[in-house]
């Protein structure tokens, strides 16, 4: 029979810091897929241009405005439920 060790203590306020950083990564690359969005709108890419790029860059807006305020919103229910 195999035993196991006991897991080592959990410190709330490492994983509190690390739920933080995880909520703030999620917060500014939202912000960066909506900036880079608009600059893909402006055409400021030679890659995309026309009515293509309105497109993308309109796609490319809303991801980047759910992942700014939705997913947040989500991983925070989420660590609410679940308990270190």
């Amino acid at each position: 029979m195999t035993d196991f060790p006991p897991p080592p203590p959990v410190d709330p306020e490492k994983i509190a810091r690390q739920r933080h950083f995880a909520i703030g990564l999620f917060r500014l690359s939202g912000a960066f897929i909506v900036m880079f969005g608009f600059l893909a709108i402006m055409q400021r890419f030679t890659w995309v241009q026309g009515d293509k790029a309105k497109a993308f860059g309109a796609i490319m807006v809303i991801v980047g405005l759910f992942q700014f305020m939705i997913v947040p919103r989500l991983m925070l229910a989420l660590f609410k439920r679940t308990k270190p």
